[in-house]
């Protein structure tokens, strides 16, 4: 009997459990998502943690539990939402046909929206701050490195580029160089007529040093 009971206890608590993970998650996910929102919308400085709060529908104490800080949340946000994207191009490239100068051409125009997309002006608002906030810079650095690293491996992985050859993989890092530059060139007026001409001359170059 006492074993019976202690597993049926067992088994609620395992049972009231499940439903209070799924809703954290669902919590955590609209705050990321919020945090992102709030600073393509209001810079670093309007993206507060009670307007972040607010635009995700959660009181003040739910965001202090699942991020003590602003710097917590608004790294984990640009984290997550950049691994999101990441998998999100991915399912994009798998579905490309053509041959491989017409891959390369859609690779490029895919990660070139990346660069113009919520994210990275997100990002980039971030980038700012922390330039004189020395314990946000402390703090994305290290993530800025790992997230630079990820996307040349993805970048490399979606061009097919064996970089064993001469100047593969400087050419890799040249081509995301590029795309972030001309990113930031397209925040305040519209690029896309100089971006477009930059990016078709770029195109055949690394075709050139590919060897595709």
């Amino acid at each position: 009997m006492t074993v019976c009971f202690e597993r049926a206890n067992l088994e609620g608590v395992s049972a009231t459990r499940a439903p209070q993970q799924e809703r954290s998650r669902a919590t955590q996910q609209r705050l990321l998502e919020a945090t992102v929102d709030c600073l393509v919308l209001h810079g670093w400085s309007g993206a507060t943690t009670t307007v972040i709060a607010e635009r995700a529908g959660v009181s003040r104490g739910a965001q202090l539990h699942h991020y003590p800080t602003r710097a917590a949340l608004v790294l984990a946000a640009v984290t997550h939402l950049a691994e999101r994207r990441a998998e999100e191009i991915r399912t994009e490239a798998a579905a490309l046909t053509g041959d491989r100068d017409e891959r390369l051409d859609k690779v490029l125009d895919m990660l070139a929206a990346a660069f113009t997309g919520p994210l990275f002006v997100a990002a980039l608002e971030v980038w700012v701050a922390a330039r004189t906030d020395v314990g946000l810079r402390d703090a994305l650095v290290p993530l800025e490195a790992r997230v630079g690293r990820e996307m040349h491996r993805l970048t490399v992985e979606l061009l097919g580029a064996d970089e064993r050859r001469p100047g593969v993989r400087e050419a890799v890092q040249a081509t995301l160089d590029l795309l972030r530059g001309l990113g930031v060139a397209n925040l305040l007026t519209d690029d896309s007529h100089r971006r477009g001409q930059l990016l078709a001359a770029w195109k055949v170059q690394l075709t050139t040093i590919l060897g595709t």
